[in-house]
């Protein structure tokens, strides 16, 4: 790994993830909650958070086949068919995760479809939210999207979404949520009116950033702050002096800095604290009588012990008088680094 000027190269990986809905959506700039640069990470394998069940997974999980059931008997989509029932109830290990193997590069998991006589004619994406005022006036760019990218990928128009707005209870008890007019909106679209130019608007610039980003090896531009968790994994474990020293030298200079600023801070407390430590030593000293190993005094916030060990000298010159200095010691070397400040020339 190379640390370049705000981004990073890597080998390109021979066998990359998928750019599925949620990433084909954040690649070009649509969600709010994750960037670019983490979805580089996870489709090269650089690295990808740990996933976390919330009681917002765990609630979406629990009420989606509640709202499929809702769009049957409300809506009377009696055509309605799951990934079950495509591929099996081992449709993720079957399809690892991706319904279009015949993609090289965009892919994911629809939710539900309308199919007639096998072919698909619409996808239904579903959605819980305590946010109903996001959907007050749209649908979420950011979703919308992903249903759209699913809908041209199996070459269909219709596209329907299906949102349930859920209060804190519901999330406490995601199994005995019950679907209604109240709390279940549908908000249907055609790709084809909503993005009249969906190939050449979207599809081909995420193309572009696989080309430019994926095969190439090299990141897209990261954000200090956006980034900075998985920076701060990146730079713990991938650092190496022989290819990113530059990175390495920068980062220490700015821990030094910091440091120089705190030592210059604390200095003459440094100093007061010694002279007082020694006298608090000395006195703790005097203290000790035979047998003892430790002396104690006791203040308001800390108990200041005094411990006494003995310790073992060798008589260098004694060993040299002898003529056995020589013959047992051995000679190594080592390395101290110092920095200097660099002084601008007047």
């Amino acid at each position: 790994m190379e640390w370049l000027n705000n981004r990073i190269k890597i080998i390109p990986p021979k066998n990359p993830k998928k750019l599925t809905a949620t990433r084909f959506a954040t690649i070009l700039g649509l969600n709010p909650w994750s960037t670019p640069f983490e979805v580089w990470c996870e489709v090269t394998r650089t690295y990808a958070k740990p996933f976390e069940e919330t009681i917002y997974t765990a609630a979406g999980k629990a009420i989606e086949p509640k709202q499929a059931a809702y769009m049957k008997n409300s809506y009377f989509m009696t055509d309605l068919v799951s990934p079950t029932d495509l591929y099996g109830s081992d449709y993720f290990r079957k399809t690892r995760g991706d319904f279009f193997s015949d993609t090289a590069v965009l892919g994911g998991m629809w939710d539900y479809l309308r199919m007639t006589s096998g072919n698909p004619t619409a996808v239904l994406e579903m959605k819980t939210t305590k946010r109903a005022e996001d959907w007050s006036e749209d649908i979420p760019e950011y979703y919308a999207l992903q249903a759209a990218l699913y809908a041209y990928l199996l070459g269909v128009d219709d596209v329907i979404m299906v949102a349930s707005f859920l209060s804190e209870k519901d999330y406490a008890s995601p199994d005995k949520f019950i679907c209604n007019v109240g709390n279940t909106i549908t908000r249907p679209f055609k790709v084809s009116e909503r993005y009249p130019h969906f190939e050449r608007d979207y599809v081909k610039p995420a193309l572009k950033w696989w080309k430019d980003h994926v095969e190439s090896g090299v990141s897209p531009v990261y954000d200090e702050k956006r980034d900075a968790e998985i920076l701060k994994v990146l730079r713990t474990n991938n650092l190496s002096p022989e290819t990113d020293l530059a990175e390495l030298v920068r980062e220490a200079e700015e821990l030094k800095a910091k440091l120089d600023a705190h030592a210059a801070e604390v200095a003459d407390d440094e100093k007061r604290y010694k002279v007082v430590t020694d006298l608090i030593k000395q006195s703790a000293i005097k203290q000790f009588r035979d047998g003892d190993k430790k002396v104690a005094l006791t203040g308001s916030r800390y108990s200041w012990e005094v411990s006494r060990s003995s310790t073992t000298k060798i008589d260098k010159a004694a060993l040299k008088a002898d003529g056995l200095l020589d013959k047992y010691s051995t000679t190594e070397d080592t390395y101290r680094l110092l920095p200097k400040e660099i002084k601008e020339e007047s």
